[in-house]
């Protein structure tokens, strides 16, 4: 079928954003928003006003310290990252250069009717231009390190971060299409095993849905919000939130942060739905049941506080965080992997 058409838009920010209105404000609300003119006082961002090559030049100013992972699609992909035909590997190729040759590319592939898709994708700023990081830093985050995302006009297909983002539009229009954690299941995830960058992503083209191979996507896209990023604009992308992102320039630049609130000692979400996968997906269905009522139970505490009827010595495990008893826990699971 042919582009749907756009979905509502993300809601914008009304005034200036600080970081206690960020803290205190956007982030427990828990929905994406535009934060316009939000980093429009970078250096990065005056230099990328100036044009293209003023703003290559900028980043070579910098003094890049070391060699960067390019990505490169061919012009048939349409600038799509993705997998190959057959999901046995990716439609893109990577290699290892430095900064100063993928920019001049960039700035050659201008000519080209159909050019290549060029990307440099989450690198370090601190440890790739540490004279970058600090003439363009985000007051609503100091703690946080920032990554650089750099290439033409590229697609990413929609996928989610298990950490809340703050993407900070630096050079070149920038449209991102968001989803609900909850759609996951209108998205038609792609292998985790096997994924672009790290993170499952959707199989599906939001440029141009199969909505036969793809029915509930009509679902997804009713939940979609969008909003394009001028330079200088920022956006926040809650934890876990699908994201699609087109770059619509044939220099385009990002800076982001990703953060995720932890506490001391616990273990990897990500690693123990793995686990989970390993123990409770091919069980019979009656026994899957009665886990997920157990998982709700005392890992969800969807009820109640599963162990609020006892004193506090008795409660274990289960009680308030303890970095001794998680370090308990990881001993039992060592022993437990052993024996897998």
């Amino acid at each position: 079928m042919s582009r749907p058409a756009p979905p509502a838009a993300i809601d914008e920010a009304e005034g200036p954003v600080d970081h206690t209105r960020f803290h205190k404000e956007i982030r427990p609300a828990g929905k994406p928003l535009v934060m316009r003119g939000l980093v429009r006082d970078w250096p990065a961002v005056a230099a990328a006003g100036e044009g293209d090559e003023p703003i290559c030049r900028y980043l070579i100013s910098c003094n890049p310290s070391r060699p960067v992972t390019a990505l490169v699609a061919p012009p048939e992909e349409g600038g799509r990252y993705f997998y190959n035909s057959d999901i046995t590997g990716f439609n893109f190729r990577t290699g290892r250069g430095s900064l100063g040759d993928f920019l001049a590319d960039l700035i050659r592939a201008h000519t080209a009717e159909s050019p290549p898709a060029f990307a440099v994708q989450s690198e370090i700023i601190s440890e790739l231009m540490p004279a970058f990081a600090r003439a363009n830093a985000l007051d609503i985050l100091p703690q946080v390190e920032p990554r650089i995302w750099i290439g033409n006009r590229i697609r990413v297909a929609p996928h989610f971060d298990l950490m809340e983002n703050v993407a900070c539009n630096v050079a070149g229009e920038r449209r991102f299409t968001l989803f609900p954690p909850e759609q996951i299941g209108n998205l038609y995830t792609g292998p985790i095993e096997l994924t672009p960058a790290g993170a499952p992503v959707s199989m599906v083209d939001i440029a141009d849905p199969d909505l036969e191979a793809f029915p509930r996507f009509t679902e997804a896209w009713e939940h979609a919000v969008q909003a394009t990023l001028e330079p200088g604009d920022a956006l926040y992308i809650p934890f876990a939130w699908w994201h699609g992102v087109e770059s619509l320039a044939p220099v385009s630049i990002l800076v982001n942060y990703w953060w995720a609130e932890t506490v001391e000692g616990t273990g990897a979400p990500w690693d123990a739905l793995l686990h989970a996968l390993l123990a409770y997906r091919h069980l019979p269905e009656d026994q899957r049941k009665v886990w997920r009522g157990l998982l709700g139970h005392y890992v969800f505490a969807e009820s109640d506080d599963p162990v609020a009827h006892l004193p506090g010595a008795a409660k274990g495990v289960l009680g308030p965080p303890d970095p001794q008893k998680f370090a308990a826990m990881r001993d039992m699971l060592k022993q437990a992997i052993q024996r897998l």
